[in-house]
């Protein structure tokens, strides 16, 4: 196995993605996603049944479009790459068995990867001559730029659909310590409950982000969870959630706005309440990763998941970060997202860093703790 450049095929299909990347070392080769999403729309949110069978009819030909697009075969790969958590059980177990099935007749070595460690990983990139989806900077996301080495002591803001975390990383392969993490919704979450609400449809974050940028962030004050000062404590005293995010009032207190509009018989000022809500979100997450950022000494930050491709979340972050004399670096918008890249990334660091493989025994984790690298 050539283990200065490996060439790495990535597989994910955690939640509504199915995903094929190919890398050779740090090298983005290919990045080919399909997605159920609009299978899920009437719903208002991620069925894992539809989620599952939708992976089931879209991996052989995803499989076969990244393998022509990197211009390789099964042959040429030297390591096979799988997303085995955390996520959607049956979603998990599809991408998998997939990718056991291939490690079994190729006899390739096979690496079970941790979803979100993986969207860190993707930070590590840079964009082959032949790599799609990653589109050129532009002024709500100025900040693209992956860079091709991790400092010892990184920090990384993961916000999507299911998580919202902020770690400190001291090794990509081995070393990864959870500072802090929402208590209820994730932040994702929150803003398909919230678009819900305003009757915005799903999924309710680009719906939101759009919206809110015609309405007034300041026209309600809507409550920032665990800032009080019993959940903050201070730097010498931590609070038992300093670092730690929750949504759910928040949530609930726009639903008991909208209702305050109705039965006062007053049109509701949606895009006011897209915005002030959207506002408390990102002032939240922003201002608890900067100060556990500067509170353990981390200096480089990456931005990551879904809902990184917020404009709002990536406007005020870099502000912050700037501010703090943090370096903030964001991926291109197509490699935030769930994707295939990321994990063939993250299994390439495995193999360069000499891990040996998982083989073919493990089994999907749906809530693999973000400590746990590599099953």
């Amino acid at each position: 196995m050539n283990r200065t450049q490996p060439l790495v095929l990535g597989i994910e299909s955690s939640c509504d993605e199915t995903g094929v990347g190919i890398v050779r070392g740090t090298t983005l080769l290919t990045n080919t996603v399909s997605s159920s999403m609009e299978e899920h729309v009437r719903f208002g949110g991620v069925i894992p049944e539809i989620a599952s069978r939708a992976h089931l009819d879209a991996f052989v030909p995803t499989l076969q479009e990244a393998l022509a697009e990197a211009d390789v075969s099964l042959a040429d790969i030297d390591a096979i790459a799988v997303t085995s958590g955390p996520g959607l059980a049956g979603a998990l177990m599809v991408g998998v068995c997939a990718a056991k099935a291939l490690a079994v007749a190729t006899g390739k070595p096979l690496y079970a990867i941790n979803h979100l460690v993986a969207h860190v990983g993707v930070g590590l990139l840079e964009q082959g001559a032949g790599s799609r989806g990653a589109p050129e900077a532009t002024a709500d996301s100025p900040l693209e730029t992956p860079q091709p080495a991790l400092p010892e002591n990184m920090g990384a803001l993961l916000v999507s659909g299911g998580h919202t975390e902020i770690l400190r990383i001291r090794s990509i392969t081995d070393d990864v310590e959870l500072l802090g993490s929402t208590i209820d919704d994730a932040a994702g979450e929150a803003y398909d409950k919230v678009a819900r609400l305003l009757g915005l449809g799903y999924p309710g974050g680009p719906a939101i982000d759009k919206l809110a940028r015609t309405g007034n962030a300041k026209a309600i004050r809507f409550p920032r969870g665990l800032t009080q000062p019993k959940y903050m404590g201070t730097a010498e005293e931590p609070g038992p959630h300093r670092y730690d995010w929750s949504f759910s009032g928040l949530k609930t207190a726009v639903a008991r706005c909208v209702e305050q509009f109705e039965a006062r018989g007053e049109t509701v000022p949606v895009a006011d309440i897209a915005a002030a809500f959207q506002e408390a979100v990102v002032d939240v997450i922003t201002a608890k990763a900067v100060l556990a950022c500067r509170e353990n000494g981390i200096t480089e930050v990456l931005l990551g998941g879904g809902v990184a491709a917020n404009s709002r979340l990536r406007q005020l972050t870099e502000q912050r970060c700037s501010a703090a004399g943090i370096r903030l670096t964001v991926p291109p918008l197509a490699l935030c997202t769930d994707n295939g890249a990321m994990v063939a990334a993250l299994g390439a660091q495995l193999v360069m860093a000499g891990i040996e493989p998982s083989g073919i025994g493990f089994a999907p984790d749906s809530s693999m703790p973000v400590t746990t690298v590599s099953a």
